[in-house]
């Protein structure tokens, strides 16, 4: 099975990818049992194979299949006026619990469908600069340079400051943030982009909302290269 971006499935909805493999598999199932198919040893041993790299998939739709109609059924008790509070009130709570089911699920499935990269576990570099907005947008880059040094430890990573310009009221304008450790890179990647925030600023006496911006880029540590120059050259 080709992996699977978890942009593409933003892009093409992952219950659509995740309904198509659950339909292949199914099919692997037919072809394994016609005749012709098991008269043929490597096909066969080929389409096992398939069969057994959906299987998880596959079994996993099914159950998330169950909790969706499950969340529907909930959902309309919790919202029928002609049952009594506790009725509506205990449906309510099996919606929460059900809720939680599916996006555990679908987190589950994103992992089977996006494998892990052999890079993730690299040490990263994080570049923080304040965009659009002024004051605002260094006090935004401040925020995501405190959220992201909070998460690193939170994962028993390592992260120290090498480069910092702050801009008072604990903005800034540009910072640098090594990370070490397991995950380093992988728990950061998809940071890397502009950040857009709309929010009234603390120093907005009349109350308007702000639009600023941060933008993040986030790189692996590279290894060391020795590079031999032949004198000659």
């Amino acid at each position: 099975m080709p992996p699977v971006s978890k942009a593409e499935l933003k892009e093409g909805g992952l219950f659509s990818k995740w309904e198509a493999i659950a339909n292949k598999y199914d099919t692997l199932n037919d072809q394994l049992s016609d005749p012709a198919v098991l008269s043929q040893p490597t096909l066969l041993v080929a389409l096992n194979k398939e069969r057994a790299e959906l299987e998880p998939i596959a079994q996993l739709f099914d159950g998330y299949r169950r909790v969706v109609e499950e969340i529907s059924q909930a959902r309309l008790m919790a919202e029928d006026p002609q049952l009594d509070a506790d009725m509506r009130r205990l449906a309510g709570e099996e919606l929460q619990s059900l809720d939680s089911q599916r996006e555990a699920m679908e987190a589950q499935v994103i992992e089977l469908l996006c494998p892990a990269d052999e890079g993730d576990n690299k040490n990263s570099f994080i570049e923080i600069r304040a965009g659009t907005g002024g004051s605002e947008a260094a006090l935004v880059a401040g925020d995501l340079l405190r959220m992201y040094t909070k998460f690193a430890e939170a994962k028993g990573l390592r992260a120290e400051l090498v480069e910092l310009h702050e801009t008072g009221l604990g903005g800034i304008k540009e910072a640098v943030l090594p990370v070490e450790g397991k995950g380093a890179f992988g728990f950061f990647k998809y940071e890397s982009g502009v950040h857009r925030v709309q929010r009234v600023p603390t120093t907005e006496a009349n109350g308007r909302i702000h639009t600023s911006t941060a933008t993040v880029a986030v790189m692996p540590e590279v290894e060391d290269v020795e590079v031999h120059i032949d004198p000659k050259d």
